[in-house]
């Protein structure tokens, strides 16, 4: 349930782990299935998109210290459908799997 992609400076590893759901519903103060809901619907704020980047980077391997410094530099300031894709694969990964986990 990973989601590989070109963010910042280089290739990333996003991953929303079972810990890191968890980190995502306290954040945004909902729960996993009314976030996605959000997204399928383009009802999402802004702090959500955001959320689901930052801890899909340290679900992926990265340092929280470091995934902070890489959403505020590579996410924040840039236009909403620049990172909404990106915040929607991370999200549809953990919710449908990927590609290759499926054929597995």
């Amino acid at each position: 349930m990973k989601h590989t992609a070109y963010f910042g400076d280089g290739e990333k590893t996003f991953a929303l782990t079972t810990e890191m759901v968890l980190e995502l519903e306290r954040k945004t103060g909902v729960g996993i299935a009314a976030l996605y809901a959000r997204f399928m619907r383009q009802e999402f704020h802004f702090a959500d998109m955001i959320e689901i980047v930052r801890t899909g980077l340290i679900g992926g391997g990265i340092s929280p210290t470091e995934a902070q410094t890489l959403v505020d530099t590579y996410a924040k300031p840039r236009p909403v459908m620049e990172v909404f894709p990106l915040a929607f694969d991370i999200l549809d990964a953990r919710w449908n799997g990927t590609p290759e986990e499926v054929a597995e």
